[in-house]
């Protein structure tokens, strides 16, 4: 079944692919497969398949991926609200509750909780994709955003 390209989502996907990837190396480096799925008002899911560069030595996904990811997502939940900017970090939690391995499909989900004008919070939350839905990892981004 395909996905509905609704506003928030082609909004969010032209800020990822066309303004905030190709100006961030890290992302570029770390995200450079990840596909934002879904996207209504404050909110985002996307889908990242665990790749070698994604693991550490123990074989599972480094918690530096994890703490991207939450970076990334928070941010993307804050374009989806129809700002231009995703924000720069004041704050960012991140719970790591079990482990991903090479090949894993995971499932990026974040919530802009509220976007004033000055500062956005967000949850994110990243688990295995499918029915199980084991999460992976869970946190909080807050960001500084500009008033409008």
């Amino acid at each position: 079944m395909a996905t509905e390209v609704n506003a928030e989502l082609q909004h969010v996907r032209n800020y990822w692919l066309n303004v905030m990837k190709p100006k961030s190396p890290i992302y570029t480096f770390l995200l450079n497969d990840i596909e934002v799925v879904a996207a209504t008002k404050g909110s985002v899911t996307a889908h990242l398949k665990v790749l070698p560069v994604h693991v550490n030595s123990k074989g599972t996904l480094h918690g530096v991926v994890s703490s991207c990811l939450m970076d990334w997502a928070g941010g993307m939940s804050i374009v989806s609200t129809g700002l231009d900017n995703s924000g720069l970090s004041t704050d960012i939690h991140t719970t790591y509750v079990s482990v991903a391995r090479e090949g894993d499909l995971l499932e990026i989900e974040s919530l802009a909780s509220k976007v004033g004008a000055s500062l956005a919070f967000t949850t994110i939350q990243i688990r295995h994709a499918g029915e199980n839905g084991q999460i992976v990892a869970h946190g909080t981004h807050t960001k500084y955003v500009k008033a409008k």
